[in-house]
């Protein structure tokens, strides 16, 4: 059954749409004029796509996912890390396009699959297109990534290890090519028809048209969630809706970090049976994801003010500027990714974050992290 959005209850969502769109808009207004927004938008990717794994019951910490963005990790990259990379590297692809371009048919080809949406095993976390190994809605980024070619690798693999024991018992295999191996009918249902559900979704899309833009994006990320679109990457649904923002120029100078906002949501009312109650829990997300915005970028105003002080006197050769820059853009910095950034020597690295007060957040000895406080 096609997705029924009306009749709406036009007397409890006033408000709250008022108040989430006026949010967002003060929040872009602010980040329009800033000095820090290139380092709060940096800053907000990262806790975005941590947030977005919380929100579907998985636990990953920002400095794990920093790390591996920075391809330093310090132990094995886990299944719900490279996921998060994936969102993250989604998040960054967005933004660096036009308004227009995440829904567009161009931009959905490339985010969520084309034709009937065949996708690789799960290992290989995102969805594929084509038929081509380790292809998915990142296509067209850095395709030489380890964690991208070692889930190709792994999948090809599997499938000449299933071909293999098929032969081995007698059985008739069918031909096909190694790129494209066969999916796991325990994971994949093959009855799941991810074209004709992007389809229902994108008629959804053009129903709402001449709604305000808050509450379409509310309506449309809820029939995101109820036609349930893709398999293993519902998380797009919420950067849609975050494009979908940008687009109406709801928010011309980022994008929306609504699973910031979802969090901080029971799951009672994200997941209630009566849809005014769910609309209304998106709103307030998108409230608090606003809020949460303008108190980040409060905070990394007043920490940039505080570590310019201490340019004053220095020579015009001196690192530390950049070294600010660096730290205002991630969450926390280590000391192997300020070598590589400023081509320092371990003690001068050190040197210069004794110099800025930076605080250590990891509280160890070795593989030591700052970040502002």
């Amino acid at each position: 059954m096609a997705y029924q959005f009306t009749p709406l209850s036009l007397e409890r969502l006033l408000v709250p749409v008022t108040r989430a769109g006026e949010a967002l808009t003060r929040l872009d207004e602010r980040l329009a004029r800033s000095p820090v927004r290139e380092g709060w938008i940096g800053r907000m990717h990262f806790h975005d796509a941590v947030a977005a794994l919380w929100v579907q019951g998985e636990l990953v910490h920002i400095e794990d996912l920093v790390l591996h963005d920075a391809r330093m990790d310090i132990r094995a990259p886990t299944h719900e890390l490279t996921r998060a990379h994936s969102m993250l590297r989604t998040r960054r692809k967005i933004l660096a396009n036009k308004p227009d371009w995440a829904l567009s048919r161009d931009g959905m080809r490339q985010l969520a699959g084309s034709g009937a949406m065949e996708e690789e095993p799960d290992d290989v976390v995102t969805l594929g297109g084509e038929g081509t190994p380790g292809a998915g809605p990142l296509d067209g980024f850095d395709d030489d990534e380890p964690s991208n070619r070692l889930a190709g690798e792994f999948a090809t693999i599997d499938a000449v290890l299933e071909r293999s024991s098929a032969v081995l018992d007698g059985l008739e295999t069918k031909s096909r090519s190694l790129s494209a191996p066969e999916r796991d009918s325990l994971i994949y249902d093959r009855d799941w028809n991810e074209g004709e559900r992007l389809s229902e979704w994108n008629t959804v899309v053009a129903q709402t048209e001449g709604l305000p833009a808050v509450l379409r994006a509310a309506i449309l990320s809820d029939a995101w969630s109820e036609i349930e679109v893709l398999q293993h990457a519902s998380w797009l649904g919420p950067l849609f809706v975050a494009a979908l923002l940008r687009q109406t120029a709801i928010t011309t100078n980022h994008l929306a970090c609504l699973n910031i906002g979802l969090r901080n949501i029971p799951i009672e009312r994200r997941r209630s049976r009566d849809r005014t109650t769910r609309l209304l829990a998106f709103l307030d997300a998108i409230h608090q994801s606003a809020l949460a915005g303008l108190k980040e970028h409060d905070r990394l105003m007043l920490a940039r003010e505080q570590m310019e002080r201490r340019l004053k006197n220095r020579r015009s050769s001196s690192n530390l500027p950049r070294l600010i820059e660096m730290v205002l853009a991630r969450p926390l910095v280590s000391t192997t990714m300020i070598q590589s950034e400023l081509k320092l020597t371990r003690q001068g690295v050190l040197n210069l974050v004794g110099e800025l007060n930076l605080r250590e957040i990891t509280g160890r000895k070795r593989f030591q992290a700052w970040g502002v406080v």
